[in-house]
């Protein structure tokens, strides 16, 4: 199934422990549904070099909305851009 939350796009949590938190999608999971959220479900993991480790976990697609689409820039040849400006 295609998702129209993409990676750049920020997002509101409506349910779960998180609820009301607005943060940007790192990543997206669109086979398991689930999306990464900055700032979302932060989880400790321990490491015996570094030692504790803070890393936002998956969350369910179902469970946010869309606040703002991650934009689209515009690609523009040099040939356009030159004939504009000459």
């Amino acid at each position: 199934m295609k998702l129209k939350i993409k990676k750049g796009a920020t997002v509101q949590v409506i349910t779960g422990s998180d609820k009301g938190k607005k943060g940007t999608v790192i990543a997206v999971d669109a086979n398991a549904m689930k999306i990464q959220v900055q700032g979302v479900k932060v989880q400790t993991h321990y490491d015996k070099k570094d030692g504790l480790l803070k890393k936002e976990g998956f969350i369910d697609y179902s469970n946010v909305k869309l606040v703002e689409a991650a934009s689209k820039e515009k690609k523009t040849s040099k040939k356009a851009t030159k004939s504009k400006s000459a």
